[in-house]
């Protein structure tokens, strides 16, 4: 079962009571959101996700426990739009979990994993029309090497864009462990000893693939502007481009504007909103008891004003 990473910390940084209006942009398969239920009995719970088999499964977790929740079926840079049908002004509590839930990586057919085969696909919304398939078979030779270099931080990216090219003129390159065999191929035998050589490209094809970082980055603005005075956003990441990405969010709304540090006093209108209330890793027991917590990082920021 897929364990939910800085569980704990979630539910004490959300400063959660019986009537919090809470928003998991992340359902997933419902680890966070089910304990979360379970704390705001007269409160209620928005879910989103774009992946309709967690959906299905997180939706009879959620039923056993309360009935005060709505999930949606949309990608959570649809924040803002879906808190408007709902004509929902602010909230108490936002929720990100971002990265892969386990059971996508557990499924074979999903395509995720790079220890598994399976078709190359990697779509998070099964109904998004470009699966990893596509980008592998169809991006140029240069487009490749971008999405390696930036979403990966590869450094053998124009060695193993090269290694593709040259293998899909034969054939396509259909399965996720044929993709593999080529990277291994591309890189120098020292560097496949240090960790998996696919780990970074299967990383910067997913985001590709589902636009995780732009995406990201537009959710999370919205979400700053539908939290109450007092309440929270917390995001946990899983590497660094994500949590770069939230730390200079956090940082640009939570600091006085550099042109006006050095006035003797700072207008009450060009005071932060919001304040950044702490950065979380994983404890040693939990490391212990999940692999996957190793690289996650928890950032919380609350409203002030």
């Amino acid at each position: 079962m897929h364990k939910s990473v800085l569980l704990n910390e979630c539910l004490e940084y959300l400063k959660l009571n019986e009537t919090s209006i809470i928003v998991d942009c992340t359902l997933g398969y419902g680890g966070h959101s089910s304990e979360i239920l379970k704390k705001i009995s007269k409160g209620y719970l928005y879910a989103l996700d774009q992946d309709q088999e967690a959906i299905l499964f997180s939706k009879k977790r959620l039923e056993e426990i309360a009935p005060n929740f709505e999930i949606m079926k949309t990608n959570f840079v649809h924040l803002e739009e879906e808190l408007k049908k709902r004509n929902i002004e602010e909230v108490d509590g936002i929720l990100f979990d971002l990265g892969v839930s386990s059971p996508q990586l557990d499924e074979d057919y999903r395509g995720f994993s790079f220890h598994k085969d399976a078709p190359l696909d990697m779509r998070m919304d099964q109904e998004n029309p470009i699966s990893a398939y596509d980008i592998v078979n169809t991006y140029t030779y240069q487009e490749l090497v971008r999405v390696m270099r930036e979403y990966g931080e590869e450094k053998f990216a124009p060695s193993i864009a090269s290694h593709i090219v040259k293998a899909r003129e034969q054939k396509p390159i259909e399965t996720t462990l044929e993709l593999v065999e080529i990277i291994k191929n591309s890189v120098p035998e020292r560097y496949s000893r240090e960790k998996h050589p696919a780990r970074k490209v299967f990383q910067a094809i997913r985001i590709e693939v589902n636009h995780e970082l732009e995406v990201f980055e537009d959710a999370l603005k919205q979400a700053l502007s539908h939290i109450k005075v007092g309440g929270r956003i917390c995001v946990i990441t899983f590497h660094s481009l994500e949590d770069k990405i939230c730390k200079n969010i956090f940082k640009k709304v939570s600091e006085i504007d550099k042109t006006l540090v050095k006035l003797p006093v700072i207008p009450e209108e060009y005071q932060p909103k919001y304040k950044c209330i702490a950065v979380v890793e994983a404890s040693d027991q939990e490391l212990e008891e999940n692999n996957r917590a190793r690289s996650a990082k928890l950032r919380v920021i609350e409203r002030i004003k």
